[in-house]
């Protein structure tokens, strides 16, 4: 006999790994179901004693197992009173500690809507289309499958066909970033080419809404919540920081897949590392051209002597000054890449008084999201920016300029992404990338080199 459940609980847990105590349902309803044998829990983080008398530690949340002590906390807890330690890795998800229990959902699984709706009307070119079955075939087959396409080349919308044909299976999939503005760029448009179906993004600070989604966007610090929770995971910028910096996001993409579920990746930029094993495991499917068919616009290099002292006394050196001047002559949108932000607030300051509707934002700026989105609709002319807007948008007829290109941050990998910004519109397929310098690295040097690269690299549309 089938045990009763509460279907909103189940929908709610299904493929999650939650704090008991940050529900929205309340104790008694959680403990009903505990007691039933619908939810499991577990303790939050493990402790054990090694041969030598170290302690070790390991968060069953994020899974994150490390003897060295700086990834946990140790310290006499009064809750247990005991030896108790806390995860460091996750504790931007709540925290979790050796009292603290985590639950999980053990009863039948979560039944998805099979009918939805593909409101998308455009055409993809045959490179697009040739890789949008090429993914959905490594999709069938559970292999992991590379995207690796140039900037403006209509990735997103090579998703699109084999997100429905997963969607009328029942399939529940997930759309991963490591930044959250790939997810803002990329939430209205899957929204739009969804409209029937129940979407969610999540990332820090998301009014969330259905957390039964069957299609959801996320950061992939989120994917710390799930656990066999998606029949397909697609990872957006794959080569992004901090995705490929930290081993626990990448351990917490394969932990939020099913046992077989593929989990493919989508970049213009995939490092060597990420190249190589899917051509190991799985299949790669490059496209050179835009969808446009007009190429990456090309770096052109211009020097900014002592760039850093004029900025730092509140001077715009003379050719930042006539860039941006020239910018708000035409009425262009433009972005300014910096490689600090202290820098680049300095330089906010007096450039601002070019036009005082120009702003900065950074990672951490409270109004970033809304600074984009006034610029995408022309309410401010343009935004001074750290690497955070290298990738994941999309503005029409934005040029771009980088102050101090020969700044290490500024990789190849990062000027190919931030000149990808240009260009990218049918009407505005071309526009001004410059790099402003205090002396040419190599990294500037490659990036234009990978540029002619991929123009000359495949046919047209």
């Amino acid at each position: 006999m089938n045990k009763p459940f509460d279907p909103a609980v189940r929908d709610f847990l299904d493929g999650r790994i939650w704090l008991r105590q940050h529900t929205p349902f309340s104790m008694e309803i959680i403990n009903e179901h505990i007691e039933s044998g619908m939810i499991e829990t577990t303790p939050g983080v493990t402790m054990k004693k090694g041969l030598f008398g170290q302690i070790s530690c390991k968060c069953i949340r994020c899974e994150n197992e490390d003897e060295d002590p700086h990834l946990f906390t140790s310290f006499d807890c009064l809750q247990c009173e005991g030896p108790c330690a806390y995860c460091r890795n996750c504790l931007q998800m709540g925290r979790v500690s050796v009292c603290t229990e985590l639950i999980v959902w053990k009863g039948p699984p979560t039944s998805y809507p099979t009918e939805h709706a593909l409101a998308w009307e455009g055409t993809l070119t045959k490179h697009q289309r040739r890789a949008s079955e090429e993914l959905y075939e490594s999709t069938l087959k559970a292999r992991p499958h590379l995207i690796h396409a140039v900037c403006g080349s209509g990735k997103t919308e090579i998703l699109f066909e084999p997100i429905h044909k997963l969607l009328v299976a029942g399939k529940r999939i997930c759309i991963a970033a490591p930044r959250v503005d790939v997810i803002l760029e990329l939430e209205p448009r899957l929204r739009a080419a969804f409209p029937s179906t129940k979407l969610e993004a999540l990332y820090g600070g998301a009014d969330v809404k259905a957390f039964d989604a069957q299609l959801i966007l996320a950061t992939t610090h989120q994917l710390y919540r799930f656990r066999h929770a998606f029949d397909a995971i697609v990872v957006d910028e794959a080569d992004a920081f901090p995705y490929t910096a930290v081993k626990t996001l990448q351990h917490a993409v394969r932990k939020a897949a099913k046992s077989a579920a593929p989990i493919h990746f989508v970049t213009a930029t995939p490092s060597d590392n990420l190249l190589t094993d899917i051509k190991k495991t799985g299949a790669v499917s490059t496209i050179y051209r835009r969808y446009h068919g007009h190429p990456l616009p090309g770096p052109r290099y211009e020097p900014l002597w002592n760039y850093s002292k004029q900025l730092s006394k509140g001077k715009i050196p003379k050719a930042l000054e006539n860039w941006i001047k020239q910018r708000l002559n035409l009425n262009e949108p433009f972005l300014v890449f910096f490689h600090e932000i202290e820098l680049m607030m300095k330089a906010e300051q007096a450039i601002r008084h070019l036009d005082d509707r120009i702003r900065a934002v950074h990672s951490a700026h409270p109004d970033r999201k809304q600074h984009v989105q006034d610029l995408r609709v022309d309410k401010i002319p343009g935004l001074l920016t750290t690497t955070i807007l290298e990738r994941g948008i999309t503005i029409k007829n934005i040029q771009v300029a980088v102050v101090g290109a020969e700044q290490s941050i500024f990789n190849t990998g990062a000027l190919v992404q931030i000149g990808g910004r240009v260009g990218r519109n049918v009407n505005h397929p071309s526009g001004d990338f410059v790099l402003f310098h205090n002396g040419i690295s190599y990294a500037m040097d490659h990036a234009r080199r990978e540029i002619k690269r991929l123009n000359a690299g495949g046919d047209q549309p």
